[in-house]
C-alpha cells in the first residue's frame, strides 16, 4: 500500500516563498515561449492560452482543475472566457490565496475551491465541460482510478488535459526510478510523487475509455522555465531565506536536478483526451 500524506509538504510552504520565484499569476509548471524574448510571466500566459485552444474551450464552460495550485488556471478561465471554475487541492493555504485573488479580480462568482483529494471527493457525472491535471498527476498514486473519475465527471463530447513530467520511456524509469536524485525530489520535496513514462498515461487514459487527441513535447519549454525560475531564487535568495532559514539552497538544488535530466531520462508531455462516448 502507498502510503501519502494528506497534503503534499512542498505546497504547504509559506504561499510569499513562491511569490520570490514564480511569475505574478504563480503558475507552477511549465510555461510556453512563443518567442526567444517572452518572460516567465508571458509564456506562462501563453501556455493558458494553449491549453484552452487543447480544451476547445469558446467560453462560459464548467471546468474543474484537478491540483489547482495558487489558482492560475481557474482564475486566467474565469477571467478571459467567462468559465464557471472548480479548483481542487490538499492544501489549505492556496485556497485562501485563490479565494482573495478571485475577489480582487471580480470573478468571485465564477471561481470556486474544494479542498481535498480529486480520488475521495464526491463530484456529480457528467457536470463538468474539462478537466485539467498540470502537474498534479504524478501525485495520485492510482493511475487507472484517476482517469476514470476525470472521465466520469465529464459530460459526453467533454475534455481533457494533463501536462506532466514523464520518465523518457519505461527502460529510464526502470534505470533511474531509485537514483538520489529522483528520491530526493520525490522524498526530500515532495513527500510523495511517481514519475511514469508517457506510455502509462496514454494507457491509463484509453483503459478509462478517453479517445487521445493530441499529443505536445513541451521539454524545452519546461527546461527554460526552471531557468527562469532558478534566476529568480537566485535574486530572491535572502528573502526566501528570511522565510524559511537554508531553503534557497535547497530550493535551487532540486529545481538543478529537475533541469539535469531533460532529454536523457526525463521528458514533459501535455497529452490532450475526449470523452467520445
Amino acid at each position: 500500500m502507498t502510503v501519502t500524506a494528506d497534503t503534499n509538504q512542498h505546497y504547504d510552504l509559506d504561499p510569499e516563498i513562491f511569490g520570490q520565484f514564480l511569475d505574478p499569476l504563480r503558475k507552477y509548471s511549465s510555461a510556453l515561449y512563443d518567442n526567444d524574448g517572452d518572460s516567465l510571466e508571458l509564456a506562462q500566459r501563453n501556455k493558458l492560452r494553449f491549453v484552452a485552444r487543447r480544451l476547445g474551450i469558446q467560453g462560459g464552460e464548467r471546468l474543474l482543475d484537478i491540483g489547482c495550485g495558487w489558482g492560475s488556471l481557474i482564475l486566467f478561465m474565469a477571467q478571459e472566457y467567462g468559465c464557471d471554475t472548480l479548483g481542487i487541492s490538499p492544501a489549505p493555504r492556496q485556497h485562501d490565496y485563490i479565494a482573495a485573488q478571485a475577489q480582487a479580480r471580480g470573478v468571485e462568482r465564477q471561481v470556486h475551491t474544494r479542498v481535498g483529494h480529486f480520488e475521495r471527493l464526491e463530484l456529480p457525472a457528467g457536470s463538468f465541460d474539462a478537466v485539467t491535471m498540470l502537474g498534479s498527476i504524478v501525485h495520485m498514486p492510482d493511475l487507472g482510478e484517476v482517469f476514470r473519475r476525470a472521465r466520469t465527471v465529464l459530460r459526453r463530447g467533454g475534455t481533457l488535459y494533463v501536462s506532466e513530467s514523464c520518465f523518457r520511456n519505461a527502460a529510464a524509469r526502470r534505470a533511474f526510478d531509485e537514483r538520489a536524485g529522483t528520491e530526493f525530489v520525490r522524498s526530500d520535496i515532495f513527500g510523495w510523487g511517481d514519475l511514469r513514462p508517457l506510455s502509462d498515461l496514454v494507457t491509463a487514459a484509453e483503459d478509462a475509455g478517453f479517445t487521445i487527441t493530441s499529443v505536445d513535447d513541451l521539454t524545452d519549454h519546461y527546461r527554460r522555465t526552471i531557468e527562469d525560475w532558478i534566476a529568480n531564487v537566485d535574486a530572491a535568495a535572502d528573502a526566501i531565506d528570511g522565510r524559511q532559514p537554508g531553503l534557497a539552497a535547497k530550493l535551487r538544488h532540486y529545481l538543478e536536478v529537475a533541469n539535469a535530466g531533460w532529454g536523457y531520462t526525463t521528458k514533459h508531455y501535455a497529452l490532450g483526451c475526449r470523452k467520445a462516448r
